[in-house]
């Protein structure tokens, strides 16, 4: 499926390839539902693997999981062979099943702070002031060193905030305590959807989504998302944090001969649906950059309309299979697929999207210089690997024989913001009692209790736990300079 000048695509009057070169320059695959876009994302998918590239890709209707199967290709799929002049050769590509709820795959995890205070509003649907709320939360949590890990951390951490709402907003503005229940509210939405187990350790760790197996064929990752999608913000917050983690932590590469990772993005309007000019100015900022990190980003979605012109633009290679035009926005939809090609006096790139069959598509790629291909009307080739999904059974042996079996199956709780607090809470509680077991001693006692240096001790012992947090956390504002965390173009840790 893979040869040394590309990815073999399909057939039109000759080869369409996708250059391994120019697989970096990011691309699309659209087309209306039940024209073909999962079988071209295995096709590519499974090609970049067997050229020793890494792919991340989700499963959001639970049949992209037959590329860890060997195909039996059927009569239909061998003649497409015979016309196209191809020798099918089933074969399997090896894989990695991953799952946010760890029902599917390994578990995938990240920490309150990697994912930030952006993103987690995106994912709570906040408005400004609660956003706002939420970074007052981050801000004074880094301060104090309070690792935010996951939930319960990030719950407590608010709760403080509530409580010591005037101290926290003397410093960083105004926390209203009825903000933040109304933030906790969303988290227990959030809990309610599943997605407790995403927060925490161990984190995700790129280097094991870049793994190649013995004989040099690249890990298809494979993200179950058959459940996921029921909770879109979710689904589609979780992967752009994987593309910001990308653009953050990997080394600036150029173009290399081929990429160190190909990321689709399906159902990708749910990215760019109601999202903030602010957060679209990001997406676009890494989509253009992170090529230069050697990650290609393929969008997969039913119409090219649904993806900004600034995004849309940055697309360089592009599979578009059949749209249906009956209403206004259909026709939008199409005249904006149909201008994103570079022309072919052949045919009416409109009329011929209209006119797709099932497993045809449009394809413009990137030649060798780096402009696009004139369209060309392109068979799609048949996979190698099964068409359809797995067995429970056959994902439990590829789950068994997994690289990263044990590495994130248990979780972890280390201490972190929840235990610190609750410890802090446990010594003012301690501290309040002794001072009253003190005001009920006998006269002697009390006698001696009421010298400067016991009087001093009292007052400091009736300082409750808001109140001496506070003041050392304006005490460690003061001295922080080169120690704060800094976070990351969509609110990510930058790692040190």
């Amino acid at each position: 499926m893979a040869g040394e000048d590309g990815v073999l695509i399909g057939f039109s009057d000759h080869d369409e390839l996708l250059r391994l070169d120019r697989a970096n320059r990011h691309g699309l695959v659209a087309g209306a539902t039940g024209t073909g876009k999962t079988v071209t994302l295995q096709v590519i998918a499974q090609g970049l693997s067997d050229a020793g590239v890494p792919v991340f890709a989700a499963d959001v209707k639970g049949d992209l999981c037959g590329v860890a199967a060997i195909g039996a290709p059927n009569d239909k799929m061998l003649a497409r062979a015979k016309a196209m002049n191809l020798e099918l050769r089933p074969a399997a590509a090896p894989v990695v099943f991953w799952d946010l709820f760890g029902e599917k795959g390994h578990p995938v995890r990240a920490t309150i702070s990697e994912m930030g205070p952006v993103l987690l509003a995106r994912m709570l649907e906040l408005n400004d002031v609660q956003e706002g709320a939420l970074n007052v939360v981050f801000k004074a949590a880094d301060s104090q060193g309070l690792l935010l890990l996951d939930l319960k951390d990030l719950q407590a951490a608010l709760t403080f905030a509530s409580e010591n709402s005037k101290d926290l907003g003397a410093r960083y503005g105004a926390v209203a305590p009825a903000t933040v229940a109304t933030i906790q509210r969303k988290l227990l939405v959030l809990e309610n959807q599943g997605a407790e187990g995403m927060f925490g350790e161990p984190a995700l760790s790129l280097s094991d989504l870049m793994r190649t197996d013995l004989n040099g064929k690249g890990y298809v990752n494979v993200l179950a998302a058959d459940r996921l999608i029921n909770a879109p913000r979710l689904y589609a917050t979780f992967l752009l944090w994987l593309l910001s983690e990308m653009f953050e932590q990997l080394p600036e590469v150029g173009d290399p001969p081929k990429p160190k990772l190909v990321f689709f993005f399906d159902e990708a309007h749910l990215l760019f649906r109601d999202a903030p000019p602010a957060l679209l100015q990001k997406v676009e900022q890494v989509v253009r950059l992170i090529r230069s990190k050697g990650v290609g980003v393929y969008f997969v979605t039913q119409n090219p309309a649904d993806i900004p012109e600034t995004v849309l633009g940055q697309l360089g290679n592009r599979v578009q299979h059949a749209l249906r035009a009956y209403t206004p926005t259909e026709q939008k939809g199409l005249k904006a697929a149909s201008n994103s090609f570079r022309p072919n006096p052949a045919f009416d790139t409109a009329e011929a999207i209209q006119g797709l069959g099932v497993g045809e598509a449009l394809v413009s790629v990137l030649d060798e210089k780096g402009a696009p291909t004139v369209v060309q009307k392109t068979l799609i080739r048949p996979p190698a690997s099964r068409l359809g999904p797995l067995t429970p059974q056959e994902r439990d042996a590829v789950i068994a024989a997994s690289p990263v079996r044990g590495l994130y199956d248990q979780a972890k709780d280390r201490e972190s913001a929840y235990e610190v607090l609750q410890a802090r809470a446990g010594a003012a509680a301690a501290a309040a009692e002794q001072a009253e077991q003190q005001r009920a001693a006998p006269p002697a006692a009390a006698r001696e209790a009421a010298s400067p240096r016991a009087s001093a001790a009292r007052a400091s012992n009736r300082q409750g736990m808001g109140e001496a947090f506070a003041k050392s956390l304006l005490r460690t504002v003061a001295n922080q300079v080169g120690r704060e965390l800094m976070r990351g173009v969509l609110g990510s840790l930058r790692r040190r």
